[in-house]
């Protein structure tokens, strides 16, 4: 039998425990063509909110009574497809379940790092890695000197731009929930300040942060904090918009500050970054980010939960803040 999450009501906003049931189904015969994963970890990810919401998103919404979609990383434990022999380590959009049949289509990709864990691939050197490495170098082109703000900035994909913004020679200013995130954004991720997004005026820890203004926002929050870094940016900035986790819902369309004014006036570029867009160049991203890790050039942090029933609650975890680093679900062989 197979232990699957389901999903068993639409929610309005974050997903919460009870959205969720755990039920059982028997594996299917195989196929010619496909093969059987026994999934390792599961990933949990802010996207998911948008994934289970009936809002417009980029993706159609998971339907009632099917398995949440979710990215998992396991091992081929059977297979009646060629590319896929048994004992290959893959990743991809595999769902929160003990096993996942596959014909490959929905695998990102092979994991060929037997060297590293093999949950890095749902973090580092997964999603996370790919999202931070071609939207910063893609989108927000640093340059040595530049200053670059970062919101959720220890966070799984916050605290990989931080890094390489570092590296690329900028000055790195993080934005983060609490004082032990705010400390983790300097000793572990060597940004060189940290802003507590609680602060009575961020606007003004903004100012004495970055004197000179800002070259790159990277921005995984909107809302409130997006609203103190915009007039702060300098001449040609460059903003990505990765995500809207301050955003609780689309539904009524969300009202703030307009945003124009602030682009026109700097001459500054904004623009949306979604992955999917890069499938054909992750192995570029890996080739560069794998040697990075080995090395202890590129740190990370996972927070690692055991045990199938820790998923349904753990989108609502993520967006209350519960977290230190990247959330993941370690499944235990099923008795």
């Amino acid at each position: 039998m197979n232990r699957q999450v389901v999903l068993v009501s639409r929610p309005h906003g974050i997903p919460q425990a009870e959205h969720f049931a755990i039920r059982s189904a028997p594996l299917p015969t195989l196929q010619p063509g496909q093969a059987l994963v026994r999934n390792r970890y599961l990933s949990v990810d802010p996207a998911m909110r948008g994934w289970v919401n009936a809002a417009a998103n980029y993706a159609d919404p998971v339907a009632i009574g099917a398995v949440m979609r979710a990215f998992a990383a396991g091992e081929v434990i059977a297979s009646r497809n060629d590319a896929l022999p048994q004992g290959t380590r893959v990743m991809g959009m595999l769902g929160w379940q003990d096993y996942a049949v596959t014909d490959g289509s929905d695998l990102r990709r092979i994991v060929r790092e037997d060297d590293l864990p093999l949950s890095l691939s749902l973090g580092v050197l997964g999603i996370n890695g790919l999202t931070a490495y071609f939207a910063l170098r893609t989108l927000g082109q640093p340059a040595a000197g530049d200053t670059v703000v970062v919101s959720t900035a220890a966070g799984a994909v916050g605290s990989i731009v931080g890094q390489l913004a570092k590296q690329a020679g900028c000055r790195v200013v993080g934005i983060a929930g609490g004082a032990e995130k705010c400390r983790l954004c300097i000793s572990e991720f060597g940004y060189d300040a940290a802003l507590d997004y609680h602060a009575d005026d961020l606007g003004a820890a903004l100012d004495a942060a970055c004197p000179d203004g800002i070259d790159v926002y990277f921005d995984n929050t909107a809302g409130r904090i997006s609203d103190a870094v915009l007039p702060r940016i300098r001449r040609h900035a460059r903003i990505i918009v990765c995500g809207t986790a301050s955003v609780a819902s689309w539904d009524p369309w969300p009202q703030g500050p307009r945003v124009e004014r602030h682009l026109l006036n700097k001459a500054a570029r904004m623009a949306g970054f979604l992955v999917w867009d890069y499938e054909d160049r992750y192995d570029e991203a890996i080739a560069a980010l794998a040697p990075l890790v080995r090395s202890g050039a590129l740190r990370y942090r996972e927070e690692i939960q055991q045990g199938l029933q820790c998923a349904p609650g753990a989108i609502a975890d993520l967006y209350a803040g519960r977290n230190l680093g990247k959330r993941l679900i370690q499944l235990e062989d099923p008795s």
